[in-house]
């Protein structure tokens, strides 16, 4: 495995160049991922991933264990000597695992940039799906920032919150919906609550993001447009049963608009998301258990 420093002079030509795959995971655990995601894993000569998301990656042996580590990783950049390690996969395969953290992910994007140009093969790990609030922005921009058009990059979808929260609800998304994040690190509140009335009159039904930021004013918005008793489902963790972020784990809680947030216990950190759904969407019940359903559209037809 050849190292990462190299002047422009001595630049790997690109047809020797590994490829830079931006992996989403979906919920983490084994049963949530594609196969295509595991394999790119298993399969990488380096892996970025955050301590959670390694932790889910050893559960079915797509990382190897801890206990495979052989040194620290020397053969990279500031973040591999600080963050990384070695690991020997159980075909003898040497792997590089450096852990991701907040705050680091222009460095971290650099790194794998020249350890493509370097032969090798890097993926860069999103929870979710890297397309839904996820990695692959990041990576483009800093492409386009670093003069890295040259690195080759892929992108592995994954099952997003708005999809797996979804499933374990019924029918939610069957007819038009949208995701929007209320974080407010890239975007100010007036575009966010913008973007909310919008959805909220032309009758989407809304998947909230980020909703430990604000999720109370941004339910504020959406009754301004939307009935009182509409459906609303807090969810938690969806496809992780309990090893998630929040307390609770895997949860799902049913509610009203009007009445959602007198759950809050039940908001919980990064990984709650709150689906509002519209005047058509109905609490739906077998012998089993409630769900909610929104159906595909307004207008009697004989058959699908």
């Amino acid at each position: 495995m050849s190292g990462t420093e190299e002047t422009e002079g001595e630049r790997t030509p690109t047809e020797e160049y590994g490829t830079l795959y931006v992996v989403g995971i979906g919920p983490g655990l084994p049963g949530g991922m594609t196969q295509r995601a595991k394999d790119v894993i298993r399969t990488a000569d380096c892996v970025i991933a955050s301590n959670l998301y390694q932790e889910f990656l050893r559960k079915d042996g797509t990382l190897p264990p801890e206990s495979a580590a052989l040194e620290a990783a020397t053969d990279g950049g500031a973040a591999a000597s600080e963050e990384g390690a070695v690991l020997e996969r159980p075909n003898g395969d040497r792997q590089t695992l450096i852990r991701s953290t907040m705050g680091r992910q222009v460095e971290l994007a650099r790194e794998a940039f020249e350890r493509v140009r370097a032969g090798q093969t890097v993926a860069h790990v999103s929870g979710g799906d890297p397309n839904v609030y996820g990695k692959s922005d990041l990576l483009f921009t800093m492409a386009e920032e670093d003069g890295a058009t040259d690195v080759p990059i892929e992108i592995v979808p994954g099952v997003t919150a708005a999809l797996g929260g979804a499933a374990n609800l019924g029918a939610p998304l069957s007819n038009d919906f949208c995701t929007v994040s209320l974080s407010d690190k890239w975007r100010g509140w007036d575009e966010i609550a913008e973007k909310l009335r919008a959805a909220a009159i032309s009758g989407f039904v809304i998947v909230l993001y980020n909703c430990w930021r604000d999720y109370e004013r941004a339910i504020e918005v959406v009754r301004e447009e939307r009935a009182d008793d509409v459906p609303v489902a807090i969810i938690n963790d969806a496809g992780r049963d309990d090893a998630g972020r929040n307390v609770d784990g895997e949860t799902h809680t049913i509610t009203t608009l009007d009445e959602v947030t007198d759950h809050d216990e039940k908001v919980g950190g990064m990984g709650s998301s709150i689906l509002i759904g519209t005047h058509e969407t109905e609490v739906w019940a077998n012998d089993h258990r409630e769900f909610l359903v929104t159906p595909r559209g307004g207008r009697d037809v004989e058959d699908f």
